[in-house]
């Protein structure tokens, strides 16, 4: 396929993170943007987009309530609510500690704290949405493998099936996820933290229902979360499991039969939810903190898990990237209207630095969070009981708790209007109403 010489910005990466980026840059922008999305991967577009039959199996992803505005904004939300999970309720505890807390909606006056989504539909609203999109042209299974600078931004290699092809773009996105190849051509270093832990993956059922409860809890083996999702085809309640244990305790408990794995489920999580009655496919991936050392070059910015891919104990990763993404398109129209380049390094610092007390505040959180409860040194342990109590008992100290992780704090930008709209402001107009 013949594309154009030249885009303004080119995307390498169609997952949800690459397509959120084109969708709100095409919504922002009246699609005055040229734009082309680029997905080493083949995705065909489905016969029906609306149809979704959930399996029991089906892996998971947490969307905040930010998240969720976000996905308002782009008119995409009433289709996705029709497979969501709302989060009315978090409940943190400690295995074997007397602290814990429990965050409701209705104290922040909330319809919910989030929702669980399941990924493929996510994914398949997303990219039914970006095919409906004319102003956005899509190239797939496709590569880029040069990159060289130029004046006004940057000429890529565009390879597909047996042809290649230059393009010109002001900016290039790098998108394509935590072990990105052109992160890796481009000579970006990243630094790799080793949390010498694997999560386990897997859907479970149990007894009682859970009434809108997602569970964070720590355990001396690593945290676990259990995050609410709807019955399954034979009415029972279930719930997307995250369980980081050491490597080789993952290995043993994915091997094991489903009797013994429910059984160590059952004395780390305990009875709030009955008794476990099924375990799904499990699978396990090893944790990992990763950090681009770069986030911003001349005509190219990282994105998503390419900059940042964080443990997933507060599921923090892809809403972090939604609000990059509206952060960068906010920059982005600005630069416009000055007359600027977009890809120019002064424009690009400007999204780094008004991202970035977002970024290192959740990121920070999601790293030392499950070191600390890990932590089993007697003084760190009645500290950590202590502050679940306080949590629970000071609605100040609560509040603001939820808001970060609705990603309600400076610099965590929902990009709504011409001028940049932080999401705590959102947040404060929709309470107002």
């Amino acid at each position: 396929m013949a594309y154009s010489q030249s885009y303004d910005v080119i995307i390498v990466g169609g997952g949800m993170v690459g397509i959120s980026l084109a969708l709100q840059l095409q919504q922002r922008n009246d699609s005055s943007f040229k734009i082309l999305v680029v997905e080493r991967f083949a995705m065909k577009q489905t016969a029906n987009a609306a149809v979704y039959n959930p399996s029991f199996d089906a892996r998971s992803t947490a969307l905040s309530y930010g998240s969720k505005l976000i996905f308002e904004r782009l008119g995409l939300w009433q289709q996705l609510s029709e497979h969501v999970e709302p989060i009315e309720h978090i409940h943190v505890s400690e295995r074997g500690g007397f602290g814990s807390t429990l965050m409701n909606a209705v104290d922040v006056e909330w319809p919910a704290l989030g929702y669980v989504i399941e990924t493929v539909w996510l994914g398949q609203v997303l990219f039914h949405a970006l095919r409906q999109q004319s102003s956005i042209e899509f190239a797939s299974p496709a590569t880029i493998n040069q990159v060289v600078h130029g004046n006004n931004g940057v000429t890529v290699t565009l390879v597909e099936g047996d042809g290649e092809q230059l393009l010109e773009a002001q900016l290039l996105v790098v998108a394509d996820g935590a072990q990105s190849t052109l992160r890796e051509q481009l000579g970006v270093d990243v630094d790799v933290q080793n949390y010498q832990q694997s999560a386990i993956v897997a859907n479970v059922c149990f007894e009682n229902a859970h009434k809108g409860i997602a569970y964070e809890r720590f355990t001396d083996t690593g945290p676990m979360a259990l995050l609410p999702l709807p019955d399954s085809e034979i009415n029972h309640a279930r719930a997307a499991l995250v369980w980081s244990l050491t490597p080789e305790k993952a290995v043993e408990l994915c091997e094991s039969d489903e009797k013994t794995f429910l059984a160590a489920l059952q004395s780390r999580f305990g009875h709030r939810l009955g008794e476990f009655t099924r375990v799904g496919d499990r699978a396990s991936y090893p944790l990992h903190l990763v950090e681009a050392q770069e986030q911003v070059r001349s005509g190219i910015v990282v994105m998503g898990n390419a900059a940042h891919s964080l443990h997933p104990v507060a599921g923090q990763g892809f809403n972090l990237a939604l609000r990059d993404c509206a952060c960068l398109v906010d920059t982005l129209l600005a630069a416009r209207q000055q007359q600027q380049a977009l890809g120019s390094l002064a424009v690009l610092k400007r999204y780094q630095q008004s991202q970035q007390f977002d970024q290192q505040k959740t990121i920070t959180f999601s790293d030392k969070v499950g070191a600390f409860f890990a932590e089993s040194f007697n003084p760190v342990s009645l500290l950590r009981a202590i502050g679940l109590a306080a949590l629970d008992t000071i609605p100040s100290a609560k509040r603001a708790f939820v808001l970060h992780a609705a990603g309600a704090q400076h610099g965590a930008a929902l990009g709504i209007s011409s001028k940049s709209t932080t999401l705590s402001t959102v947040l404060s107009e929709q309470k107002e109403i």
